[in-house]
């Protein structure tokens, strides 16, 4: 009676949370921007008298709902790739047309492969949906494979219009999105130090990494050998800084009792602030306390370089950039292990998409793609739970939005109106995405009823169409699922010890190479111990998130592991630091075996689910908090460990 009780209440909770709205700011000129990348093509082909042509193009818009606030120089690169992957998709999807079966499993076949591909780089943005959309939509036009060259052409030109407005922004502010993410460090940073010596300061020292390693990936995306600015130095200098005040804090600080100065949490505010007002000088004035100890001064001496970094002449700057790009050969081989998430959910995806596809067209529905369509739009959240809320909000969203549909249609729209539409139901998609996804059924689903209303020739009722939508929802939301239910309700959690052992065992054989004698010209940070830690580090993460949201969730599993995936990810983010310096001590055979008996242990014991053997970790001169994490680590739960 319990059980069912429990039951009840998660099923609500879960419905409950599908329909909460959240409280990010609306996105007003990204949702106008794409409002008129869909519609600007319609209004083209209206203009040379071709809408059937202008509706084609316009599904190269959906390149613009790629765009996000990464520097231009990435956003260049990923919206063009997006761009050059709808012009192929919209090529297969015109020749596989006339077979049923090529079509569920190239469809399969596209789904899995964008998934991979956006898990493996952790690009932001709607994955798979769209590429499948404008898949899908292809081979419901009228069979013409003779037309493919087209089609693909026609959302190639489309494509590299919403190419030219995502990339418009570049003239006003071409830094924009980097000098965001580094005054983020720095407001973070502010925080971090306020909350020295009390109970805030694990949490505050975790998000401080994260951003750091954000800021890290940012600054090396819109890196630019040829070209480089003044503002990007600046930039790159002030990051730098940033770190050192870190690895600062983290040595000297982390078991403080006492507050530090308020005053360099204040100083580091006013930092950050001045950063978005270049030309409005702020002329505050913060003092150093007339008493401090050594390592506070020196926070405040580094604190004060970086001030000068934004008024010195760049001529005064030293210059020298250095980026660890990671190649994407290295990034693809490491998210495609057996173990890795990415890899087991796009599998997961592309099979229960093509097995979607083939249900629909074997039993012949009205628009059979839709079917596969909404059961990429329900896989499409990150865990299980998402995926429950993706269909709640699609089941509700759909069926107001059919009604919406249905008052636009009775205007029988024509002509221009029919692209005016198109605009305003882009925009209001594009508005309240982020606030929740059932808001943007409301608008989307009019929006594709529309277009396929009108590329119709008018040939089926308004009620052929909302009819055949609602039913495929239906049958595909519960499709996705079914499932994502019962293939992926365990697959992640099961894998944390097994991956969590390799991870430490990756860390061991990293720090091996750091602090013993590899020969002259060895380079830590770009040696292959490092890259296999780097992605062994990323894969746990997102294997940990990805079983957060397992339905049920192992709460016990999950808590048991965070404070060890914690403290791993901080030792990852101090060895990948202390790889870049020279002079680092070479530690005898002896204090080697020892470190390296005590991961071994560390990594059996993750494997077996047990408690490890507490192993005496000798001193590292002159990095005492690499031993105080490995300490962290053999303990389990008794380090410094923020709340999940």
């Amino acid at each position: 009676m319990m059980n069912n009780s429990q039951s009840n209440n998660s099923v609500l909770s879960i419905i409950k949370q599908a329909l909460q709205v959240n409280k990010k700011p609306f996105p007003w000129l990204k949702a106008f921007s794409a409002g008129v990348a869909a519609a600007l093509p319609v209004i083209i082909g209206l203009a040379f008298g071709h809408l059937q042509y202008g509706l084609i193009a316009g599904l190269g818009g959906f390149a613009y709902l790629y765009v996000f606030n990464v520097p231009y120089a990435q956003r260049a690169k990923k919206i063009f790739s997006v761009v050059l992957a709808l012009t192929l998709v919209t090529y297969l999807g015109t020749i596989s047309a006339p077979y049923p079966l090529a079509v569920a499993i190239l469809m399969g076949i596209i789904g899995a492969t964008a998934i991979f591909v956006f898990g493996a780089l952790k690009i932001a943005g709607p994955s798979a949906i769209f590429f499948v959309l404008v898949f899908a939509m292809t081979t419901g036009m009228p069979v013409n494979p003779d037309e493919a060259f087209l089609r693909a052409g026609l959302v190639f030109l489309s494509g590299c219009l919403s190419w030219v407005i995502a990339m418009f922004g570049w003239f006003i502010n071409p830094h924009g999105p980097e000098t965001g993410m580094v005054t983020r460090v720095f407001l973070q940073l502010a925080n971090l130090l306020d909350s020295v010596g009390t109970v805030r300061f694990a949490e505050n020292k975790h998000k401080m990494m994260d951003v750091l390693n954000e800021s890290g990936e940012t600054l090396s995306a819109s890196y630019i050998p040829w070209r480089t600015t003044d503002m990007f130095n600046r930039l790159y200098l002030l990051n730098r800084y940033a770190h050192q005040m870190f690895i600062t804090i983290v040595e000297h600080f982390s078991n403080a009792e006492t507050p530090l100065p308020k005053e360099l949490g204040q100083a580091t505010r006013i930092l950050a602030n001045s950063l978005n007002k270049r030309d409005q000088q702020d002329t505050t004035r913060i003092l150093q306390p007339e008493k401090m100890e050594q390592q506070v001064s020196h926070l405040f001496s580094i604190l004060y370089n970086a001030d000068a970094i934004l008024n010195e002449p760049i001529s005064k700057i030293n210059k020298s950039i250095q980026f660890d790009q990671v190649s994407l050969k290295t990034i693809f081989m490491g998210a495609f292990d057996k173990n890795s998430i990415v890899l087991i959910s796009s599998i997961r995806f592309g099979v229960i998409t093509a097995l979607a596809a083939i249900l629909a067209y074997e039993l012949e529905f009205a628009r059979s793609y839709w079917v596969p369509l909404s059961c990429v739009a329900v896989m499409s959240g990150a865990t299980i739970v998402a995926t429950f809320h993706r269909a709640i909000q699609r089941f509700f969203g759909t069926v107001i939005g059919i009604v919406i549909a249905g008052f636009i249609l009775s205007f029988e729209p024509s002509g221009f109106v029919i692209a005016l539409f198109i605009l305003g139901l882009t925009f209001f998609t594009e508005l309240f995405i982020v606030k929740n996804y059932g808001l943007a059924a409301l608008f989307f689903t009019p929006n594709a009823l529309l277009m396929a209303e009108s590329t119709s020739h008018h040939l089926f009722s308004f009620s052929y169409f909302a009819q055949a939508r609602f039913i495929d929802i239906v049958i595909g939301s519960a499709i996705g699922l079914i499932g994502a239910y019962l293939i992926g309700r365990k697959t992640a959690s099961s894998r944390i010890p097994h991956l969590l052992a390799k991870t430490l065992r990756s860390q061991a054989q990293f720090l091996m190479v750091l602090f013993s004698d590899q020969g002259k010209g060895f380079d830590a940070s770009k040696s292959r111990e490092r890259m296999k830690m780097r992605t062994n580090l990323s894969n746990l993460q997102t294997l940990y998130n990805t079983a957060s949201g397992e339905i049920p969730a192992n709460r016990k599993v999950l808590d048991h592991y965070w404070p060890n995936i914690y403290s791993t990810k901080h030792l990852g983010y101090l060895l990948e630091t202390y790889s870049k310096e020279e002079n680092r001590p070479v530690l005898s055979d002896e204090k080697l075996a020892q470190i390296l008996y005590a991961f071994e242990t560390m990594a059996n014991a993750a494997t077996r689910n047990i408690a490890p053997k507490q192993i005496v970790i000798p001193e590292i001169e002159g990095y005492p908090s690499i031993k105080k994490e490995i300490q962290f680590l053999q303990s389990g739960t008794e380090g410094p460990c923020p709340n999940k």
